[in-house]
């Protein structure tokens, strides 16, 4: 599959209009097709599709039905749909605006306005997510900054509370910082940043941990589902990561570099008080006692001192 095309899911159960819109849209789109609506919520979540066609009249749940579906799910909500139909009555068209489709395609489908209309959609969904990717992304290092972070916490804690799954997190601190960007200036400072911020990067093993720059030379993790002694493991494989790895200046200078870790992990239980920023500030104080100890550690929040 080619991850560089945006994805269209087509929900129709007949034979012929798949064919169809498949043969108008497969060149410029990845397609995946389902025939049966009780199972596109499904294939939705897992696919991520970025538009979804769906044919108003099905045999066991009705378009109006399944966008319902939809809509109720945050991880699939957002996902554009056009309706795809062969009646013409307004009041079913404005029923199905009214659900949250943002177009129609008519039956018997005509290739231009099939192209046009999806390609409209398209656009907008890529400008959407090129303003979102840079109002959650640091500038400097190009992972996520910290509006990014905050977001995703809140977004898996309130996962982990309904599925009663852990989440960590991890606050990282560069080890004097500030000696270095004194002795070799703020450049060579912004260099090391970026260089630290990709080793970190390249030790994260699963897409749903995310990386993000907490702010000057602080950076985040979060990782769900995840117990403390597997926080813990990749915290110590990022701390050994940035230790033996080495910046050069100019081709000369070999800096050694070091990060002081700090972890924090639970299992939200509904109705408890406890919240996802206390999550965070939690692992913030096992950062500061990684510092305090002498730094180029990893503490976890109820350690010992």
């Amino acid at each position: 599959m080619d991850t560089t095309k945006n994805s269209i899911l087509i929900v129709e159960d007949e034979s012929l209009s798949i064919r169809a819109l498949s043969e108008i849209l497969r060149h410029e789109y990845t397609i995946y097709v389902e025939k049966k609506s009780s199972k596109v919520h499904e294939l939705a979540k897992r696919v991520l599709p970025d538009l979804i066609l769906l044919d108003v009249m099905m045999p066991d749940m009705s378009g109006f039905e399944v966008i319902n579906e939809l809509k109720m799910d945050e991880e699939t909500k957002e996902i554009p749909v056009i309706f795809v139909t062969g009646m013409t009555n307004s009041e079913d068209e404005a029923k199905g605006l009214a659900c949250g489709a943002v177009d129609y395609i008519n039956k018997p489908f005509k290739e231009s306005v099939v192209r046009m209309r999806v390609q409209h959609q398209i656009r907008i969904i890529n400008l959407i997510r090129k303003l979102q990717n840079l109002s959650t992304t640091d500038e400097l290092t190009s992972v996520g900054n910290r509006r990014y972070f905050l977001t995703s916490v809140h977004q898996e804690w309130e996962r982990a509370k309904r599925e009663q799954t852990p989440i960590g997190v991890m606050m990282l601190d560069l080890d004097y910082f500030k000696r270095l960007n004194d002795t070799y200036g703020h450049i060579t400072g912004d260099a090391v940043l970026v260089h630290v911020a990709q080793t970190i990067k390249s030790g994260l093993k699963r897409a749903s941990d995310k990386v993000a720059r907490w702010g000057g030379e602080e950076f985040a993790i979060i990782q769900p589902n995840t117990t403390l002694d597997g926080v813990r493991k990749i915290a110590e494989d990022i701390r050994v990561a940035v230790e033996n790895s080495r910046f050069s200046v100019d081709g000369q200078d070999s800096i050694s570099l070091t990060i002081s870790i700090g972890i924090h992990c639970v299992i939200p239980k509904p109705g408890d008080e406890y919240t996802a920023d206390d999550l965070i500030a939690a692992a913030d104080r096992a950062l500061y006692k990684a510092k305090r100890k002498g730094k180029n550690r990893v503490c976890y929040h109820n350690e010992p001192d």
